[in-house]
């Protein structure tokens, strides 16, 4: 069972900038992930790290502006969120991703086994 721990969310002003962390117990299989989620909708990605040739992937709406990466030695993936807007407004999550993640893909939330609590993020205009 890998735990995950997010931090650094909170509110800020638009074309600000927060930087989200994921701490994870341990660092195990093919990647992580950031998800998020409003009110009344599903979890919609957002950016991905696979471990093997260290790929990053980006959804079309942060591309450019976020940023994922990983401290190793701190067994902790990061979500370096730059230029936000008001529309980015939602509760952040971070993944790990199984072994199923080869049939999903990274983009898809049905191939990652381990989710943290979320760590809410609020943009103001």
């Amino acid at each position: 069972q890998v735990q995950l721990v997010e931090s650094g969310g909170g509110p800020v002003q638009t074309g600000g900038s927060l930087r989200l962390s994921c701490v994870a117990s341990e660092r195990r299989g093919y990647g992580m992930g950031w998800f998020r989620q409003t009110p009344g909708t599903d979890r919609e990605f957002v950016a991905a790290l696979r471990y093997s040739g260290s790929i990053t992937y980006y959804s079309d709406s942060v591309t450019g502006r976020f940023t994922i990466s990983e401290d190793n030695a701190k067994n902790t993936v990061y979500l370096q969120m730059d230029n936000l807007k008001p529309e980015d407004t939602a509760v952040y999550y971070c993944a790990a991703a199984g072994p199923s993640i080869k049939q999903t893909g990274f983009r898809d939330q049905a191939g990652y086994n381990y989710w943290g609590q979320g760590t809410q993020v609020t943009v103001s205009s």
